[in-house]
């Protein structure tokens, strides 16, 4: 259960001197022109600037591809420090015990980033666990060390590490790996193209890399620590759960969960007989899950506690079809299959529909996850064409998997897995009925009586016991274990030949069977019901890692007021803004006081979460104020019957009726209705010199 790693895979091409000097005054205005087209809402219902608006983003993103390896990274690193200050400075989130210095990989969500993190699961219990019908439970974080022995946490959830072998400093051997050939790849310009392949090709890899893979690779770069430049270990395994007691003796064992997963699974008996016996249900669970990163970093994208969002769809492993798979089988979105990465292809577009029907993705049940989780993501504002559905390489997914999918978001960091969707099979089932000999097991009952064969394995104890001694039981479970094909090519071989080498994976090597160890026999038998263990298909979502990417993706800037100043926004849909709208009295007179004051009740009343401004600064410094943490409407008292209201991206401005304004700022909030679609309905007002002063406050 080595832990898979995120990786950034594809190195941005270079563009000659000459060719980027002659492009760059047209690229520079269109990528400050792109966020302004794109945000911009016209009232034409078929708006003329389209094709523009989309012209001018294709522009931009050539800007940010054809830079030159050293400027497209200056660029990201300078995005990226716009945007955390920007957060921390409006505490959507802070380091934790920051009086104290803070400690790596803990951090505190601020009141805007609490919401939009309560706006986040709020939109993912509606789209998954209401729309889907599932049952949600919620599970202790400090789990019983047995539960983490049965589903092999305790031997075997790791990373690999190296350290400093004069320090003792520890670093995650990955990531130095990464940062190698992410550096060589942004910065070296001398870089021969053979070169440059060779480490994109690794990129690529790089979480199917062996512990002794990864040592030689370190070993043949010359990769020191990097704090100070001294010669590393091997790369070894780190256990990433944090161990604690449960109870005052100290000797009941237990870890903080590592993923909420296994509180569902234990539960499954319970809640199969609560959903009436039937399958296919699922479960789903919020909560706190807890890894002992080795080097976190990278904000809140690796850290120590964060909150996952997970699902658990049980599924007859005979028929994983899924009757709303046609509700999703036209989207069409960047997947990107191993074959594609193992050859240094790109991710490419696909309809979910025909990669499920040309065997891409195993089954309609785990496309269907796929195609509801890119929704999901879409609608929260992440941007499509920087989002992809990356395929397990063979060395990431676990050899009981029937086929794994990562929901990949582009930000300044690289590409980040945000979702993890993988048909599980049966084994966590199967491991805890294992573990705790309590049957965890569906069943289907037949109309009449079936006559079938069964394949009836009996491994003789005794023998297995004289020939193995204290590895008996390893053997004895993989016989146990083996498929049909297996066992009638194991009774074959016994018969014509009286042994056969048979491979134990508990014992990492081959045995020899004889005869007399093991009886495999196909006998006929009425049966009325057929029992089975459910296969598991499992979504999982990194929540922190969510968050963090819809901010960068909402997140721009736009010129001031004052020369070269720029106004920071975040572009939030009203989704998962953190306050939806604002109420400012134009000027600090009672009249407009007495409405703002009415407007604010009415939008308590109205469920809508709001800021009421009565400071008398400039409206345009209260726009821009606003404007910074993601507010997408602005409602300005100016008069005592009706109000302007301006939406944040466009700056556009109508006239609307008090008594309306709450009735309209739902409407749009809830995605009932767009901006546009009001600015039909209302009249425009003009914005005069006072109302469009926006200026960063000092």
């Amino acid at each position: 259960m080595r832990r898979r790693h995120t990786t950034s895979r594809v190195a941005s091409p270079t563009l000659s001197q000459t060719h980027l000097m002659l492009l760059r005054p047209l690229l520079s205005s269109a990528s400050r022109a792109a966020p302004l087209l794109a945000a911009a809402k016209p009232r034409s219902p078929q708006p003329l600037a389209a094709d523009t608006a989309a012209a001018f983003r294709q522009l931009a993103g050539m800007a940010a591809a054809l830079a030159p390896p050293s400027t497209a990274a200056g660029s990201r690193e300078a995005f990226r420090v716009a945007v955390t200050n920007t957060l921390e400075r409006r505490l959507f989130y802070i380091p934790s015990f920051k009086i104290y210095g803070g400690v790596a990989g803990l951090y505190d969500y601020g009141p805007p980033g609490c919401a939009v993190k309560a706006n986040v699961l709020a939109f993912w219990r509606q789209h998954f666990v209401l729309e889907e019908g599932m049952l949600e439970v919620d599970c202790p974080c400090v789990t019983p060390e047995v539960v983490l022995k049965a589903s092999g946490h305790v031997d075997k959830f790791t990373d690999l590490m190296v350290k400093d072998e004069k320090t003792g400093s520890c670093y995650r051997a990955d990531h130095l790996l990464k940062d190698f050939c992410k550096d060589k790849l942004e910065k070296d310009n001398t870089l021969s193209p053979e070169k440059a392949a060779e480490l994109n090709h690794i990129l690529a890899i790089l979480d199917d890399l062996s512990a002794e893979q990864l040592g030689a690779k370190i070993k043949e770069y010359g990769i020191v620590a990097p704090d100070t430049k001294n010669p590393l270990s091997d790369p070894y395994p780190f256990n990433l759960m944090f161990q604690t007691s449960i109870g005052p003796s100290g000797l009941s064992a237990g870890y903080m969960r590592p993923e909420t997963a296994q509180g569902i699974f234990v539960n499954f008996k319970d809640l199969y007989y609560y959903n009436g016996n039937k399958l296919p249900f699922a479960a789903a669970q919020i909560g706190q899950a807890f890894r002992n990163e080795i080097s976190p970093r990278q904000g809140l994208l690796r850290v120590r506690e964060f909150t996952l969002a997970e699902i658990e769809h049980f599924v007859d492993p005979e028929d994983k079809s899924h009757p709303k798979f046609g509700d999703v089988s036209d989207l069409e979105f960047l997947m990107f299959p191993r074959e594609q990465q193992l050859t240094g292809q790109s991710a490419t577009k696909l309809k979910i529909g025909q990669a499920v029907s040309e065997g891409t993705v195993n089954n309609e049940t785990l496309g269907y996850f796929i195609g509801r989780v890119y929704l999901f993501l879409t609608q929260l504002g992440i941007d499509k064409d920087r989002l992809r559905f990356r395929q397990h390489l063979p060395n990431e997914m676990a050899h009981y998997a029937a086929d794994c999918w990562d929901a990949e978001i582009e930000c300044s960091f690289g590409w980040i897995e945000c979702v993890g969707i993988a048909d599980r099979s049966a084994y966590d089932l199967r491991a805890h009925s294992d573990k705790s000999s309590v049957p965890l097991e569906a069943h289907e009952k037949f109309a009449e009586p079936r006559e079938v064969e069964k394949l009836v394995i009996t491994p003789s104890k005794k023998e297995l016991g004289l020939a193995f001694k204290g590895n008996q039981k390893m053997v004895l479970e993989a016989l146990e274990a083996m498929n049909e094909t297996e066992a009638l090519d194991m009774k074959a071989a016994l018969e014509s030949k009286g042994e056969v080498e048979f491979k134990v994976c508990t014992l990492g090597k081959d045995v020899t069977i004889n005869k007399n160890m093991v009886t495999i026999n196909i006998e006929k038998k009425k049966e009325h019901q057929r029992k089975f263990t459910p296969s598991v298909i499992e979504p999982s979502f990194g929540i922190g890692r969510i968050i963090y990417c819809l901010f960068e993706h909402c997140f721009y800037q736009r010129s001031g007021k004052a020369e070269d100043e720029q106004l920071n926004v975040f572009g939030f849909p009203p989704l998962v803004a953190p306050i939806k709208c604002t109420v400012f009295p134009l000027v600090k007179i009672e009249k407009f006081e007495v409405v703002a004051k009415k407007i604010s009740k009415a939008l308590t009343a109205a469920g809508i979460s709001h800021i009421i401004d009565m400071t008398g600064t400039t409206i345009g410094k209260r726009y821009a104020r606003t404007d910074e943490i993601g507010v997408p409407l602005a409602i300005t008292v100016d008069n005592t019957t009706s109000v302007t209201m301006r939406d944040r991206d466009s700056k556009d401005q109508i006239r609307v009726e008090v008594d309306e304004v709450a009735s309209v700022v739902k409407e749009v909030t809830d995605g009932q209705s767009t901006w546009a679609d009001i600015m039909w309905r209302y009249p425009a007002h003009t914005a005069s010199a006072v109302d469009d002063e926006e200026t960063v406050e000092t």
